[in-house]
């Protein structure tokens, strides 16, 4: 893929694809994660005299304009972050996003609203986005694709635009690569990988592909409830997914065939219900109790989970450990965050939960050498799929 570095941009519009999908409570951001990564590369664009249109989604709104997924307050504070202001449009490719657009001067910044207004950016039928796409295109004379996030999904801003500009890849989209392809191709070892979340099914596909690369794999989380079911035992009112329990019991026997060490909790804290304030206690992962939820793993799980990570010298985590949103259920989490920085290993955090879980935890985020901002993309290239907008970048 090309860089940045090729391009010559100043005076001239750029249109950079972020991935600026944040939480949000209201109008407030509660996670400004995403936004942070993205500075860098829009900061040096503006710093080269580039006029730099952003463009990102937020949410799901489905085609239709829906004033709670405006990306309003991203730009606000994309402003505060950048030092300078942030112009907004209020539509993407209408005369607003035109306006804006051609009223920059080198070295501004503005930002176009949610691309999922619009039924062409997701539309699955190739012309109604490509008719989208070169109205978008026809706001800039240079593409940047910088939004890791987006680049599995074939949308037009991440897929189409770059057919019809001059394009590059910005820093976090190279940075996000070249982590990604240490995880696959000759990582050093022991390599770990941790695994959890809710469902086992979100991770068939990482999993498959990976028993052929780790040595070590370690399930936490929702998922955790699945294999310990698949090995024949109780797990109360746990998260399971009954329809995947056969597909885990041949995950078992390929990781034993192969020499993988698989490594499942040992205890979890058992509660009474999904609540903050359930009543819990720790019991063992093979004895839960019929009228009772496991919600984190337990202190003997915490040990072992980070004994099992203290020798490696890579580790990929996906997933909390528990319901890390509950304070009463976020110890696991934290135990296995901890001992990835205690590790001294090459450690990757996979983005989604697992990067807002480090955030809300309060855990330094240069304690681990990178935390990806795109959960979806890296578990599909980790899985070894074909991911459209890197595909888009690389013609």
């Amino acid at each position: 893929m090309r860089t940045i570095d090729s391009l010559d941009v100043k005076g001239r519009r750029v249109l950079v694809r972020a991935d600026l999908n944040v939480p949000l409570d209201g109008d407030r951001i509660t996670d400004d994660g995403r936004i942070r990564a993205s500075v860098p590369t829009i900061a040096e664009l503006a710093g080269r005299g580039a006029r730099v249109i952003v463009c990102a989604h937020l949410g799901r709104p489905k085609g239709k304009v829906a004033p709670q997924f405006s990306l309003a307050p991203v730009a606000a504070r994309l402003g505060e972050l950048l030092g300078a202001p942030v112009r907004f449009a209020t539509d993407v490719v209408g005369d607003s996003a035109r306006e804006t657009a051609e009223g920059l001067g080198d070295g501004e910044v503005a930002l176009l609203e949610n691309l999922r207004f619009e039924p062409g950016e997701e539309s699955k039928d190739d012309a109604a986005r490509a008719a989208f796409a070169e109205k978008l295109a026809g706001l800039a004379e240079l593409y940047v694709g910088d939004g890791f996030g987006a680049v599995h999904r074939k949308h037009a801003s991440v897929y189409d635009v770059p057919k019809l500009l001059p394009h590059a890849a910005g820093g976090l989209v190279v940075a996000e690569v070249e982590v990604l392809k240490r995880l696959t191709e000759d990582p050093a070892r022991p390599y770990v990988v941790v695994l959890g979340g809710a469902k086992v099914s979100d991770k068939l596909g990482v999993i498959a592909n990976l028993l052929g690369k780790v040595d070590r794999l370690v399930i936490g989380g929702g998922m955790a409830y699945t294999f310990l079911k698949a090995q024949g035992h109780e797990v109360g009112r746990s998260l399971l997914q009954e329809d995947q329990l056969d597909q885990v019991r041949g995950f078992i026997a390929e990781a034993a065939e192969r020499g993988v060490e698989l490594v499942l909790p040992v205890d979890v804290l058992a509660a009474t219900g999904f609540a903050e304030d359930a009543e819990y206690e720790a019991v063992e992962a093979t004895a839960i109790p019929a009228d009772r939820e496991g919600l984190d793993i337990g202190p003997k799980s915490r040990e072992l989970f980070a004994a099992k990570l203290a020798d490696a010298a890579t580790v990929f985590w996906n997933g909390p450990m528990g319901v890390f949103e509950f304070d009463a259920f976020a110890g696991g989490t934290r135990a296995v965050a901890e001992a990835l920085v205690a590790s001294g290993a090459f450690t990757v955090v996979g983005g989604g939960d697992s990067a807002a879980a480090v955030r809300k935890l309060g855990l330094p985020e240069d304690g681990f050498s990178h935390i990806s901002t795109g959960g979806g993309a890296s578990l599909e290239y980790l899985e070894g799929k074909t991911l459209p907008g890197l595909a888009a970048l690389e013609d």
